[in-house]
């Protein structure tokens, strides 16, 4: 490994051991959300007094926003990758798609919409079908728009290719890296991004990739979009204790691709969300989503959205309201789902109902 490389590897750990957040100097860094952005003049001495009379954080209401919010699941297969875009342009791509696709189909969408600046990077761990396409990314926008504004890590590295054709477009373009951790926070024009994962006390390298993927919530108005990354259960059972109902969400990007390793029921009850997308092939390698994912889903009148059969789906909120598109048409209830694309032509609703949860349709109350 190149001295350089090391460097940046070592600084990425040495920041996240330390507790501290890197400071280059760009507005676009995360600040802990209970102690600002770091500067001494943001806390406070027991016993002082402040003038919170402008102070409306705890009013019960929130300020009525007014643009659009438009989040986008790229249809990229077996892979992530997610645009949002705030009502001012300010954009944040997490993931990328596949390494064997090498960012194409996200550059494609980027230029279609028009879109040459990429202001927050996340890549939420380092396996390939996250981070696949991030050195193209990066290079393209470098090289032909406005470039990255901040990348954010969850700082547990990998030996892989890609994750070194990553690193080496993070220092070839001199882009600012942030590894963020549980309790920091980044502006996201009107939004607020919020970090949940990796925990506070910093990565566990015995967690493994998976375990250690940033979670982040976007608020926006009275609407939250949460997304996991593939952490799974053990992260899911840690934030439902630590975080409870803050993780309530509209909007839920099934954690691991709709693999049963998440989406466990005590946090699907916690976020309780109306809408979940799925990003995942129709004939997926893994069988994602798997079954029991999807009837959990059904069971809890969630619509659900997999871009294996809906294509690309583009969430949009004003802040109040929930509207979806898709490329392509389909049934939104799990069950359905697993009716209309199971291997087995044969088998009924009630028949996939008993077979996952032990119980027929009926007593689940299905529509």
């Amino acid at each position: 490994m190149r001295p350089v490389r090391l460097l940046l590897l070592t600084l990425v750990v040495v920041v996240l051991v330390t507790g501290g957040c890197l400071d280059f100097g760009t507005s676009t860094g995360p600040r802990d959300v209970d102690g600002g952005d770091g500067d001494d003049g943001d806390e406070l001495e027991d016993g002082d007094d402040t003038d919170d009379s402008d102070d409306h954080s705890n009013d019960g209401e929130t300020d009525r926003k007014t643009g659009t919010l438009e989040i986008h699941h790229i249809d990229v297969g077996q892979a992530d990758a997610t645009l949002l875009i705030e009502p001012s342009g300010e954009t944040m791509l997490v993931d990328s798609g596949d390494w064997r696709d090498d960012g194409e189909q996200v550059i494609a969408y980027l230029e279609e919409r028009g879109i040459d600046r990429v202001d927050h990077l996340v890549a939420t761990h380092a396996h390939a079908d996250h981070i696949g396409g991030h050195a193209a990314v990066i290079e393209h926008v470098e090289t032909n728009g406005d470039g990255v504004g901040a990348i954010y890590d969850s700082g547990v590295v990998s030996t892989s290719q890609t994750y070194e054709r990553y690193l080496d477009a993070v220092e070839k373009h001199d882009v600012d890296l942030f590894p963020v951790r549980e309790g920091d926070a980044v502006d996201f024009g009107e939004a607020e991004i919020e970090f949940y994962n990796p925990p506070a006390e910093g990565p566990n390298d015995e967690d493994g990739l998976n375990d250690n993927s940033i979670v982040l919530s976007v608020a926006y108005g009275d609407v939250s979009y949460l997304t996991t990354g593939d952490a799974g259960r053990t992260v899911e059972s840690r934030l439902v204790e630590r975080h409870g109902d803050d993780l309530r969400a509209e909007v839920y990007q099934a954690g691991h691709h709709g693999s049963s390793t998440s989406s466990s029921s005590a946090f699907l009850d916690v976020v309780d969300p109306e809408v979940t997308v799925v990003s995942a092939p129709l004939e997926s390698q893994y069988g994602h989503p798997h079954d029991e994912v999807l009837a959990a889903f059904s069971e809890r009148g969630i619509e659900t959205y997999w871009t294996g059969v809906h294509g690309h789906v583009v969430v949009t909120t004003d802040g109040e309201s929930v509207a979806v598109q898709t490329e392509r048409s389909g049934p939104t209830d799990g069950y359905v789902l697993l009716e209309e694309f199971s291997t087995d032509e044969t088998e009924t609703s009630e028949q996939l109902a008993q077979r996952v949860t032990g119980f027929p349709t009926e007593v689940l109350s299905l529509p």
